[in-house]
């Protein structure tokens, strides 16, 4: 699948995309991923015909890993890219979720897993997805992932359902002590390798290859921490993470650079997972994202907002019933 040859302002050969494989998987997944989260109008609201625009735009340059969840939106997200993808599904690695439905809403019960995913399927228009993921996993209860919802989704492996089969969450440790107890293809999480943190590397990286488990980054962006506009008010980080971003943002822009593409740069080009999702739902996403995968980070840059950086560094915080 070959690059266009402008990306922007930007000329760009064709064929650069790399393309890495996911884990014992034959799933060869764009380092870039389009994260469909913002479809849902989770960010602000979405105009559904650049939205459009958008997912072609990114098939047509390469990226062939697109993931969203019926969560995201209350299920505006799937049924926006299903919409999308009407006519191109075949070109694409397509993922979703199961078991996490709303801000309090879970459901990993075998039941609940099967209703998901018929839900979801419809919505996508596919009678199959290449990759089913349990959903935010440190919410539910780890004997059940275990025992009920792992099996569930298996057993929709074999039906042809899905592909494939992962977890996603953010706290590493929970990960590993599911993927420990029962197999799975593929691990996601999210806010755990970019400018501000890498402990994926030093914590689930080695785990995971010992294993042949397939590994995707998410949230190079840190949740809109490392964007000019900062994160929303919600975001759990400590003050001083923001105010060191903010400090980070106006010294990319004294130097003529953007710190969000610095970031993106910078997790783009970790080569031990699969993909790394970017949330996107405009074309100027795409170009940004794309811009970033063809071209290494200015290096006198990175060392001084890393070293920025350095006293709020690998900052991690609760999620659901896990503490890291």
């Amino acid at each position: 699948m070959a690059i266009s040859k402008t990306i922007g302002n930007q000329d760009i050969a064709p064929g650069t995309m790399t393309y890495r494989q996911l884990g014992a998987t034959e799933l060869m997944l764009s380092m870039v991923g389009f994260g469909a989260s913002p479809l849902g109008d989770v960010f602000g609201a979405v105009e559904p015909q650049e939205a459009l625009r958008a997912v072609n735009l990114a098939i047509d340059e390469g990226i062939n890993f697109f993931d969203v969840s019926p969560y995201y939106g209350r299920t505006l997200a799937e049924e926006r890219l299903g919409w999308a993808l009407e006519g191109r599904r075949e070109k694409i690695i397509l993922a979703t979720k199961c078991g996490r439905y709303g801000t309090d809403s879970f459901d990993f019960s075998s039941k609940g897993i099967r209703n998901g995913i018929e839900a979801s399927l419809k919505r996508l228009r596919t009678d199959h997805v290449d990759l089913l993921q349990a959903h935010d996993v440190e919410f539910g209860d780890v004997s059940q992932i275990v025992e009920e919802t792992v099996p569930a989704m298996r057993r929709l492996q074999e039906e042809g359902k899905a592909r494939y089969i992962g977890i996603t969450g953010y706290p590493l440790l929970s990960l590993i002590a599911i993927a420990k107890a029962v197999p799975v293809d593929s691990i996601l999480s999210y806010c755990h390798y970019n400018l501000m943190i890498d402990d994926l590397n030093s914590i689930l990286i080695s785990f995971a290859e010992e294993r042949s488990i397939g590994v995707i980054n998410a949230s190079p962006l840190h949740m809109g921490v490392l964007t000019d506009g900062g994160a929303p008010d919600w975001h759990p980080a400590p003050a001083e993470v923001h105010e060191a971003a903010k400090k980070a943002a106006t010294l990319c822009r004294e130097r003529g650079a953007d710190l969000p593409e610095l970031a993106l740069q910078f997790s783009f080009s970790y080569p031990k997972v699969a993909s790394t999702l970017v949330g996107m739902s405009s074309t100027e996403d795409v170009r940004r994202s794309l811009r970033a995968a063809m071209s290494p980070p200015d290096r006198d840059l990175l060392q001084r907002i890393q070293e920025l950086f350095s006293p709020v560094s690998n900052h991690v915080w609760p999620s659901g019933n896990a503490r890291t």
